[in-house]
């Protein structure tokens, strides 16, 4: 896990933390639509749904938005259909990325994710040519100015999470993908706010760059986020020790 919370770190500041809230919730408003029409409609019987919807209502989403939300998926509203895509490629430096979509148009997306990689100076690699090198964890952070280890590990631990650990200020309570929404639920009903909580890819091994290459990833990265299509972007960029945010581009 080397690497992975200062990954996180820099995401919470100026990545999806960050991003407008339109466009979180209607990533938000895909996710609990594919949830419910895979799984059903009751989120009580449907684990992916049951998450999706407590993200949704950790970013204040409106009660309504989430039950249209819902019944699209059910196909009670309309019968637009959604597919999840993956794509794998690589950023300057070598560094590995994993783009999880959520789209209506395939071609589109396809046409959107090669873009954007080729204008920043990555290239979209083949399936396969770096899903090996990641895990699937369920990934909860908090900010250690809020709470201490402590506190976050004691009621994570007893309701189902892997381990606890802290780095530059953030707090993560790691996960198996099947935990996760139940561990989520639990620290939100114990009062604790997350910053960011997602199912992700975690690299087994991590690839720093100096400053100036490590920005050119995060722009990459965060030119991937904001298309529409775009769910999650997982990467196995390790952070400089010495590293500075920096807004330009």
């Amino acid at each position: 896990m080397s690497g992975h919370s200062k990954w996180a770190t820099i995401k919470h500041k100026k990545g999806i933390a960050d991003a407008k809230r339109g466009q979180k919730f209607t990533k938000l408003i895909k996710e609990i639509s594919v949830a419910a029409k895979m799984g059903g409609a009751d989120p009580e019987t449907n684990a992916r749904l049951r998450t999706a919807v407590l993200k949704a209502r950790a970013e204040n989403m409106p009660k309504d938005n989430i039950d249209r939300a819902i019944k699209k998926g059910a196909g009670e509203l309309d019968n637009s259909t959604y597919y999840e895509l993956t794509y794998e490629g690589y950023a300057p430096g070598g560094v590995a990325l994993i783009i999880d979509t959520l789209t209506d148009n395939k071609n589109r997306t396809a046409s959107d994710v090669r873009s954007t990689l080729t204008k920043n100076g990555g290239t979209l690699g083949a399936s396969g040519c770096v899903s090996y090198m990641f895990q699937t964890k369920g990934i909860i952070t908090y900010d250690t100015e809020k709470y201490s280890e402590e506190q976050i590990f004691e009621v994570a631990l007893e309701n189902g999470a892997d381990d606890v650990t802290t780095n530059d200020g953030v707090i993560e309570v790691i996960t198996t993908p099947s935990d996760f929404g139940n561990v989520l639920e639990a620290m939100q009903k114990a009062g604790f706010e997350q910053e960011s909580a997602e199912v992700e890819k975690v690299a087994d091994q991590t690839v720093t760059l100096d400053s100036d290459k490590a920005r050119k990833v995060l722009k990459i990265i965060d030119k991937l986020e904001e298309l529409d299509d775009v769910q999650l972007v997982s990467s196995n960029l390790e952070l400089p020790d010495d590293f500075e945010d920096s807004d330009e581009d």
